[in-house]
């Protein structure tokens, strides 16, 4: 139930934005189109799985044993 909320507030979204945008701006319409898929997902996926890490835990993973090394 949740996931179709979630689909159906980025669709609607995506509807009102898409047309605010200007015919020969493909580009901008690619990147929107990627971040707001991406973004879905990650909101789907975390309605399902509540105890998994967010982006900043993700991050922070990958770039503190950087940091440690970096220090050294």
């Amino acid at each position: 139930m949740k996931s179709k909320v979630t689909i159906r507030c980025s669709s609607l979204i995506t509807l009102y934005e898409w047309s605010k945008t200007n015919k020969n701006q493909k580009r901008k319409k690619q990147i929107f189109i990627t971040l707001t898929v991406g973004g879905t997902l990650l909101a789907i996926l975390l309605v399902f799985f509540p105890e998994m890490p967010g982006p900043t835990q993700i991050v922070e993973g990958i770039f503190k044993p950087l940091g440690k090394f970096l220090e050294k």
